[in-house]
């Protein structure tokens, strides 16, 4: 079952270390391929205007207790996060890198070309819809092994160290970080909801998915 799942699948893309400069074809486009799809589903959960995700709401609590800007928040939250690799081994990519400028632009992309729903199920949907499209996202850059992203190296990390599945690890963090937003005064929609505790099995059945077509 798929939310068992407590390793990174190894396929015939995937690359044997994350410091690999020199990439196969083929590992850098699933790279690519998946930080896209990864970066759509945020954009979606943007637009779906259902509630942001855990993270941002971390932010913005923090944002509302100090003389901060939320995008200046959110890079000393990232640069924080890479901090906390050291003691769990993580080791940085080009994806740890091409995941900030992917996602970022992709996020730019929906927010200009895809529109809000009106009606207020349809908004739930399309939120439902980028917790799995970040999830399917995350599974295939993570098995191109290039490098996570901040958060993504934390949860493997974490999951090394507590030998958990991947789901548990993941919904721990984002439901976690989305309770220390809420208390610091973050707003919490539905969508924040979908996508604290969905997005660890979404993780998981991106892996599983990943591991069953290429293996």
């Amino acid at each position: 079952m798929f939310l068992k799942i407590k390793d990174i699948p190894k396929v015939y893309w995937s690359s044997e270390k994350p410091l690999n400069l020199k990439p196969k074809i083929s590992t850098f486009f699933f790279l690519c391929l998946g930080l896209v799809l990864f970066g759509l589903g945020e954009g979606l959960l943007i637009v779906s205007f259902a509630g942001a995700s855990p993270w941002s709401i971390l932010a913005q609590g923090i944002a509302l207790n100090v003389d901060l800007s939320i995008g200046i928040i959110t890079v000393l939250i990232s640069i924080g996060v890479l901090f906390l690799w050291f003691p769990l081994k993580q080791k940085p990519g080009i994806g740890t890198i091409l995941n900030a400028i992917i996602i970022g632009l992709m996020i730019d992309v929906c927010i200009k070309f895809i529109p809000t729903p009106e009606n207020y199920l349809n908004q739930l949907i399309l939120a439902t819809i980028a917790v799995l499209t970040v999830g399917l996202g995350g599974g295939i850059y993570l098995v191109a092994n290039l490098g996570a992203g901040p958060r993504d190296g934390l949860m493997v990390g974490l999951q090394k160290k507590t030998n958990l599945p991947i789901a548990t690890v993941r919904a721990f963090l984002e439901i976690t970080v989305m309770s220390i937003g809420w208390y610091l005064g973050g707003t919490v929609g539905i969508g924040t909801l979908l996508f604290a505790f969905g997005i660890g099995p979404s993780v998981a059945l991106g892996l599983y998915l990943v591991g069953k077509t290429f293996n």
